[in-house]
């Protein structure tokens, strides 16, 4: 599988990792999780996860107000909440 945009795949045979980063930069902060495929079920279920859990936080970003070029604190905590809940 390839790579997407604000999706990486990682595969470390040697270190036991084997999953999807999705990592995206908004508004000067980075929002970034992995998602494992041992956890998720596959290779294919993770990053299906991922797009999940990008497509909501895309939405969020996009739909947020910013003051001075940055993202309030609130929608911040708001998108790491978003990000660890996701399943």
């Amino acid at each position: 599988m390839k790579s997407k945009k604000n999706l990486t795949r990682f595969s470390y045979r040697t270190a036991a990792f084997e999953g999807w980063r999705l990592c995206i930069s908004r508004g000067g902060k980075t929002f970034m999780r992995y998602f494992p495929d041992k956890k998720f079920g596959g290779a294919r279920r993770s990053l299906a996860a991922a797009e999940r859990s990008l497509a909501r936080l895309k939405s969020l970003l996009e739909s947020a107000k910013r003051a001075g070029g940055k993202l309030s604190p609130t929608l911040v905590r708001k998108a790491e909440k978003l990000l660890e809940e996701a399943v």
